[in-house]
């Protein structure tokens, strides 16, 4: 039996944020601004008592402004909110920054609170979870943790900035690193910088003009210590 069009529904495009307590809160800030500058995506914020901490310490935003960026907003110990369930569609859940707990969370299904609880529904529905990891240097317990993480089936992505875009300010590369992570569920935003082949843009033959600007400079070098 055909369904009718009335009962085919599009998939809705809803993303889950969690903000846990390790720093760099200003990333999970960031894609909440990013996602309702881009428009079509829903917004779903779980701002740990954690991470609501360190937002005061490292930023100027009241978590009530931060709730204010979501279009909805659930209590971190609410385990039967709408994200926790695999019948509520999303896109998956970006965990930025993600705790060393919270990461020990979801590697071992432990959901005991909405944070791990929601990943966990992603994970097993086969959606993507990426997790901006924010702690250094690591131990092997960190290590294995990550390895548990990623065959349970999550994006490991420690928030390492990319110095080819020749950033100016912290803000263009907090910009830059979490337009790559919303990357990562199709997410395309207009104002991260993409590689173009290298050397300004010339790729190839600047690359051959540079190597032999080098060789010659190494001749002249040769020439002159021989003199």
């Amino acid at each position: 039996m055909n369904a009718s069009p009335a009962q085919l529904q599009p998939s809705p495009r809803r993303l889950i944020v969690a903000i846990t307590g390790a720093s760099g809160v200003i990333y999970g800030v960031r894609a909440l601004e990013l996602l309702r500058a881009l428009g079509g995506v829903e917004t779903h914020l779980i701002l740990s008592s954690s991470g609501a901490r360190t937002l005061l310490e490292e930023t100027d935003y009241s978590v009530a402004q931060v709730r204010e960026l979501a279009d909805c907003v659930h209590s971190p110990r609410d385990i039967g909110a709408t994200v926790a369930s695999g019948s509520f569609r999303t896109l998956g859940m970006l965990v930025a920054p993600c705790s060393m707990k919270t990461l020990s969370g979801i590697a071992h299904s432990y959901n005991d609170e909405l944070v791990v609880r929601a990943a966990d529904v992603c994970l097993k529905e086969r959606r993507r979870v990426v997790l901006l990891l924010r702690e250094t240097p690591l131990h092997a317990g960190h290590m294995a943790l990550m390895q548990q993480a990623t065959l349970n089936g999550a994006i490991l992505m420690p928030p390492v900035p990319a110095f080819y875009t020749r950033p100016k300010t912290v803000d263009e590369i907090v910009t830059q690193t979490v337009g790559r992570a919303l990357d990562l569920f199709g997410l395309e935003l207009a104002m991260v910088k993409r590689w173009d082949g290298g050397l300004r843009g010339g790729g190839d033959s600047a690359a051959e003009s540079a190597a032999s600007e080098d060789s010659a400079h190494n001749s002249h070098n040769a020439n002159n210590a021989t003199d």
